[in-house]
């Protein structure tokens, strides 16, 4: 049987803003924000893009020189169900 970790079931919130687009672009993702900050700091570093995977499993792939500005959220719990009925 599988452990579980004290971060399982977090997600963190991550905003890119991409120059020359009116839009930011977020991804939620799997990552720590510790992880996601590594990421971020690793591609602006050197690397020509900053790839990342959102809950879903899908690839975003950002090029740095275009990066305007990164936000990562706190990890807040992964939400299961319908949501919040009022």
């Amino acid at each position: 049987m599988r452990q579980a970790t004290a971060t399982e079931g977090m997600t963190v919130e991550i905003t890119i803003g991409v120059q020359h687009l009116n839009r930011e672009l977020v991804v939620e993702s799997d990552l720590t924000a510790d992880e996601a900050s590594a990421a971020v700091a690793a591609a602006l570093s050197g690397a020509s893009t900053l790839e990342l995977k959102d809950t879903r499993g899908r690839r975003i792939v950002v090029p740095t020189a275009s990066i305007g500005y990164i936000e990562i959220g706190t990890e807040s719990p992964r939400p299961v169900g319908f949501g919040n009925v009022n």
